[in-house]
């Protein structure tokens, strides 16, 4: 059977994985064998989400009915009904009801009867509590079929020292990073000398530790000291893999929704109040706002490198009007090339406009020039994919050590990217 479990946590403390892996001992104890323990990530963009739109999926083998009944009791006795948002749901399906659903809820937005129509055709046991909503993840949960897999391992507190202050050792952390790095990522943040993968919020976590399998994060995870874990779990996630992601073009983007959209940048990116960076692309005669917001750091200057004529694919979600990047590709760079009015040789002044297509005057002495005065720069950025730092990293983005992304481009710049990055496509 799948079991599947969402929205059991609220912004004041609880975790559905810490419910789900408290869950899989139970059933363990209960003779049950579970098989693989599944963290599974939806649409990022959803606006009722607590923190990062998980659901957990357990595959177990046992009596359906008993593990029904353990997993209601378990959000009865863990999760935070006193949060208005939060509206928790259970399932137990014997058969893998449609993964086109799982496939939506990752991309797209799913209403609580599409799951509960989906859950009926396929004689799945399930319960929600309060507005039911949490049917929509625990649906997704079980009907999900991963293209591509990493791991996390997480590390969950002991009860007694929920919402007091973690004890990590902040270098043991980046020692670990520095031993695993690229098969573990988004441990820290080496560059902005930040600490990932320990959270600021009064829920069970300790630490999460992600990879490319279980090996590895188990290897990041001994080198790391801290306090006692209660529990520790193993996932199977979609994190990493850009599961979210959907072709698009700039005249077809939908709020909420997340994409990939090749274009032309038309202007040079302007920093705005508060550090973050804008441009606009252009594709098919409709154009588009694509924004790096300051807590993306160092990767705004990538950004401000960007000149007009560039041909780059911009991926992010598109909200209000604006893709939020989360990671470029330069695909085609172009010449940085600036224009400004000629310098009159007799006064050396620079001279102004004489009027549409009638070239340029000088004010003081009359003189008359017909072309402006161009210079080009060298160009700072070569082609290549270029990525938000891990602080600033979603769970469901792909980090580029787990290799170039598949895109269309053109085989010299695609090899480019592969020496550029040390990676090659997957």
């Amino acid at each position: 059977m799948l079991i599947g479990i969402d929205d059991t946590d609220s912004p004041a403390g609880m975790c559905t994985t810490y419910l789900g892996a408290v869950l899989a001992r139970r059933l363990i104890h209960e003779h049950m064998r579970v098989r693989e323990a599944r963290l599974v990530r939806l649409n990022p963009n959803v606006t009722f989400k607590t923190r990062g739109n998980a659901a957990i999926a357990l595959d177990v083998e046992g009596d359906p009915d008993r593990a029904f009944s353990l997993a209601c009791a378990i959000v009865e006795e863990l999760a935070d009904f006193s949060c208005e948002k939060t509206n928790p749901g259970v399932v137990v399906a014997e058969t893998r009801p449609d993964p086109a659903f799982y496939r939506k809820a990752v991309t797209d937005f799913c209403e609580i009867e599409e799951a509960v129509n989906l859950l009926e055709a396929a004689g799945a046991r399930y319960r929600g509590w309060k507005n039911r909503r949490g049917l929509i993840g625990a649906t997704a949960a079980v009907s999900g079929i991963f293209p591509d897999t990493t791991y996390e391992i997480l590390a969950y507190r002991d009860p007694s020292r929920w919402g007091t202050p973690r004890e990590v050792d902040r270098e043991s952390l980046f020692a670990a990073e520095e031993a695993t790095f690229p098969h573990t990522w988004d441990t820290v943040d080496p560059v902005n000398r930040v600490v990932v993968c320990v959270p600021h919020t009064p829920d069970p976590v300790l630490f999460g530790i992600r990879g490319e399998s279980p090996a590895w994060v188990m290897m990041a995870r001994s080198l790391i000291q801290s306090e006692k874990p209660a529990v520790e779990q193993i996932w199977v996630t979609n994190q990493g893999t850009d599961a979210h992601l959907l072709a698009g073009t700039c005249s077809s983007l939908r709020e909420g929704l997340s994409y990939r959209v090749r274009g032309t940048v038309t202007g040079r990116p302007e920093t705005g109040p508060g550090g973050h960076v804008s441009f606009s692309i252009r594709d098919s005669g409709a154009e588009v706002r694509c924004m790096a917001y300051e807590p993306t750091k160092n990767f705004r200057e990538i950004i401000r490198a960007l000149v007009p004529g560039d041909t780059i694919i911009a991926v992010g979600s598109y909200k209000k009007g604006s893709i939020n990047l989360e990671k470029i590709c330069l695909v085609v760079p172009a010449r940085d090339i600036r224009t400004q009015p000629p310098l009159c040789t007799a006064c050396n002044k620079r001279m102004t406009s004489a009027g549409k297509d009638k070239g340029y005057k000088c004010r003081k002495c009359g003189a008359h020039e017909k072309d402006p005065e161009v210079q080009e720069s060298p160009r700072t950025l070569s082609a290549g994919w270029y990525e938000v730092p891990p602080t600033a990293r979603r769970h469901l983005a792909k980090p580029l050590c787990r290799g170039v992304p598949e895109h269309p481009l053109p085989g010299r710049v695609l090899e480019e990217c592969r020496l550029q990055d040390g990676n090659t496509p997957p």
